[in-house]
């Protein structure tokens, strides 16, 4: 890694699920010529982990589902600290449960846009320069997860892990982190075209 006078600017996209991060990403992405996209699900844990029974199924989305330090020291840290990133990084993979390597350069002074769920916790929030969250009705979220998240069931085993396993850890994150106060910027509606 080379050290440079200019650190990347890293912009985060959080919301809760269904909320249209990846989507938003991706027309920021257009619009800030050069910038890099992460996505939070990349860095997950294996399922051993995540789905550690010995705890209810929404602490383990809560507190078991990212590898955040991994993420930070990889890649966060350096683009926070000017420095040219050029790594060879494990991704998660979910069809294999298995974690396959990739290589990353993100040159110092890019524009990282991140997006994911609880992007404000207090372990990630501090690298951003920006967080832009996306508010959305639980009842819409959930609609378009049943329409998305097909690989997990059908609607009503979609919609039982959900009121299980997801909406009690946003709910945790809204009550400890308290999200809409906290971003920059809140998108109530992501529309089609510009952002």
């Amino acid at each position: 890694m080379k050290n440079h006078s200019k650190c990347s600017m890293l912009i985060g996209i959080d919301g809760l699920g269904g909320s249209g991060k990846t989507m938003y990403a991706y027309k920021l992405q257009q619009q800030l010529e050069g910038s890099v996209i992460l996505h939070l699900d990349d860095f997950v844990h294996k399922k051993e982990v995540r789905y550690n029974e010995n705890y209810e199924e929404w602490y383990c989305y809560y507190h078991l589902q990212w590898r955040y330090d991994y993420l930070i020291q990889k890649l966060l840290l350096p683009l926070k600290s000017g420095l040219d990133v050029n790594e060879t990084i494990e991704v998660y993979n979910r069809e294999t449960d298995s974690y396959i390597l990739r290589e990353i350069e993100i040159p110092a002074g890019t524009t990282v846009i991140v997006e994911g769920v609880f992007l404000q916790r207090p372990e990630l929030r501090p690298y951003f320069e920006t967080v832009i969250y996306l508010e959305l009705d639980q009842e819409t979220r959930l609609q378009r997860i049943t329409d998305r998240d097909i690989y997990m069931g059908n609607k009503k085993e979609i919609a039982l892990k959900y009121n299980q396993r997801y909406f009690p850890a946003e709910e945790k994150y809204i009550e400890q982190c308290n999200p809409l106060a906290l971003a920059d910027i809140v998108e109530n509606e992501v529309k089609e075209g510009l952002v």
